[in-house]
């Protein structure tokens, strides 16, 4: 699926007079400390890093000029905290997570559909050196329990199972309030969350949040039935089996990769078998097939509206599943402090480029405690 090209190269870094229309490619420096600075006023007090040199050696409106250009912070002398796995139960099922950090504000990692608490893993060390970071897999993937969804009366993989969860989570595993830092679909289970239990989440960062283009509300009326009958051909026919061992082999998990990530580069055979082993467990099959049949239920426009804590959205300028010509209409809602482009990055940015993500997550965190 190609990627709409922008009409012109983005900028570094734009810092629009309204805050939360902000379009940042690459925020190099951190957010202020104090939650009462917005980060415009605070870039215009000249106490950004290298917000003194620039004004020196320029002219130009320090505003506007490049934030790139800023100096990396050191790398800490200490080595990064090593990620730890644990099992917790919840209604009887067994949900594997990844944690690290003992002290600091509490960050919970959300993955996209198809992956797991892996995919956060350049991402677990170094949050970690100031926070407690916590990353899940979703019931229903990862090495977390699969139930058969046929079992249930109702839908059972829905965000609001998923939002339950990551409530309950946080209360018996984390003990405290915590920062939602989610990916792809992993961000409409952050924000339902959010939604439910607004006490709970003290912050959310969207990382190309799913745009959900194949939900049933964004289908023209005469293609609605042939998806209702697609669907019942996936769920109730060998169609859908042969369709999953199509897709579950690694040189599709590749395939499928290098398409949503930028850098090629990334698509690892590390990350593909992170990705693929787990869906290979019994009752995978029957999870995939489930959600790709999941086109009722929240958007994000429907939930953002509802979202009592700041969120900052980014997103990959080269994504190619979800273009981020469309993602900047999110940037308009009240909760939204801030739009980010993240320059020559795909769908999963937290893994292609951890560079960009880390800080922002830092100083995003930092804002807010």
């Amino acid at each position: 699926m190609a990627c709409a090209a922008s009409p012109s190269p983005l900028p570094v870094a734009t810092l629009p007079a309204r805050r939360r229309s902000t379009t940042a490619a690459v925020p190099a420096c951190h957010y202020p400390p104090s939650s009462r600075l917005s980060r415009r006023s605070w870039l215009l007090s000249g106490n950004a890093p290298g917000a003194r040199l620039r004004a020196e050696a320029s002219k130009a409106d320090p505003v506007e000029e490049s934030l790139a250009a800023a100096p990396a912070p050191n790398a800490p002398s200490e080595p990064l905290p090593r990620p730890r796995t644990s099992t917790w139960n919840w209604k009887g099922y067994n949900i594997r997570y990844q944690y690290a950090g003992t002290s600091g504000p509490a960050l919970v990692l959300i993955h996209g559909f198809g992956a797991n608490s892996d995919h956060w893993r350049k991402n677990i060390p170094v949050l970690a050196t100031e926070n407690r970071v916590y990353a899940i897999d979703l019931i229903g993937y990862g090495y977390s329990d699969k139930p058969n969804p046929r079992e249930f009366e109702e839908s059972f993989y829905t965000f609001e199972t998923w939002g339950e969860q990551l409530n309950k989570f946080c209360a018996e595993v984390v003990k405290s309030d915590a920062f939602f830092i989610c990916n792809s679909i992993g961000g409409l289970v952050g924000l339902q969350a959010a939604v439910m239990e607004p006490q709970t989440c003290k912050g959310i960062v969207l990382l190309d949040i799913s745009l959900r283009m194949l939900h049933i509300s964004k289908q023209p009326w005469y293609g609605k039935p042939f998806i209702r009958s697609f669907q019942n051909l996936l769920r109730n026919t060998v169609v859908g089996k042969l369709f999953f061992n199509a897709v579950a082999t690694p040189e599709s998990v590749k395939n499928i990769l290098s398409q949503c990530y930028h850098d090629t580069s990334a698509v690892t055979d590390e990350l593909v078998q992170f990705i693929l082993q787990p869906g290979l467990d019994p009752g995978a099959v029957d999870v995939f097939l489930e959600f790709i049949c999941y086109s009722g239920g929240p958007l994000p426009e429907d939930l953002l509206p509802m979202v009592k804590c700041p969120v900052l959205v980014a997103w990959g300028e080269k994504d190619p599943w979800e273009p981020v010509e469309l993602g900047r209409a999110y940037g308009s809602f009240d909760a939204v402090e801030d739009f980010v482009v993240l320059p020559n990055v795909g769908h999963c940015p937290q893994d292609e480029a951890p560079q960009l993500v880390n800080p922002l997550v830092e100083s995003f965190v930092k804002l807010h405690s």
